[in-house]
């Protein structure tokens, strides 16, 4: 059963060819909108399983629209869509409750894989955003542990690819494995670390050292 999508975004080009691409991925469009007061009333009647918001757009602004849409559709994952990366940003978002935040100039493949995710339990947020600034959020939530004695070799070397903001597709062409294996190895690796998906992985990984200098400044 494909996911049901609310589309809020107010730059029609935009919207068009998201609906377009989400289509043709299996995805079913139950309403698309231009701002955040249209995105409440159609999730309210539409009970929407993802809704993809805006977070400039005019009347309501995705930011202001977050908590009432998770009041009106509980269930629902809700990503924010946005051409900001700055990090007050996606902090007000992640503590608002969101399950993502993508930039817009993501990648058509890319940015599926991150939607496909959230049905995996995972954020859709990418590894470069997530090493970048998950960390702020998660400084006292994961145990202490020494990530070299948990970890193995291809363990250690997968999370740092993954830092670097490598996708499942990617990681599986660079290490000439199966995407399958990757998602094995990733699986374990939350597993070792407590970590709920590859957001607080990355966060983990970079608040003890196992991402190297140079990572940490390309990211």
């Amino acid at each position: 059963m494909s996911m049901r999508v609310l589309v809020a975004d107010d730059h029609s080009l935009f919207r068009d060819g998201l609906v377009s691409l989400l289509e043709a991925a299996g995805y079913e469009i139950v309403a698309q909108v231009a701002d955040g007061q249209q995105a409440l009333i159609q999730a309210k009647s539409t009970r929407p399983d993802l809704i993809l918001l805006d977070l400039s757009m005019p009347r309501l602004t995705g930011l202001e629209a977050l908590p009432q849409l998770l009041e009106i559709v509980p269930d629902a994952k809700i990503v924010i869509l946005t051409v900001s990366e700055e990090d007050d940003d996606l902090l007000k978002v992640i503590q608002a409750g969101a399950h993502g935040y993508l930039v817009k100039n993501l990648n058509a493949e890319d940015f599926l894989e991150l939607l496909g995710g959230l049905e995996r339990g995972e954020a859709a947020v990418t590894g470069r955003t997530a090493a970048r600034l998950m960390a702020r959020l998660a400084d006292n939530r994961l145990p202490a542990k020494t990530l070299t004695e948990d970890l193995t070799a291809r363990e250690l070397e997968l999370l740092e690819l993954v830092g670097e903001g490598f996708s499942n597709r990617a990681l599986s062409e660079k290490l000439s494995i199966s995407t399958n294996t990757v998602k094995y190895h990733l699986k374990n690796i939350y597993q070792k670390l407590g970590a709920q998906n590859r957001a607080e992985a990355v966060a983990y990984a970079i608040r003890t050292g196992i991402l190297s200098s140079s990572q940490k400044e390309a990211l």
